[in-house]
């Protein structure tokens, strides 16, 4: 079954992606802040399409590291003894 469909595998997988961005971001933070786009008059910085998707996971790995990894913990858990 694709990941798509089954909730565990697709959860498995945002948490996979959110740990390996905030990591690259950690590594190289040039990678997602180069595609940053002001707009005239405001000041708010645009990201747009998928390097805009995956700051914002990265953004999410960061601040929320701790509940970030331990969620990856209980994923761990329950993909080698639940499933």
């Amino acid at each position: 079954m694709s990941a798509i469909f089954d909730f565990s595998s697709l959860l498995t997988v945002l948490l996979l992606l959110i740990c390996t961005c905030a990591y690259i971001r950690d590594m190289r933070p040039a990678i997602f802040d180069g595609g940053a786009v002001q707009e005239p008059g405001k000041r708010v910085m645009k990201r747009p399409g998928i390097p805009g998707v995956l700051w914002k996971l990265s953004r999410i790995g960061e601040r929320l590291s701790p509940y970030v990894g331990a969620s990856c913990a209980i994923m761990a858990v329950h993909l080698l003894f639940f499933k």
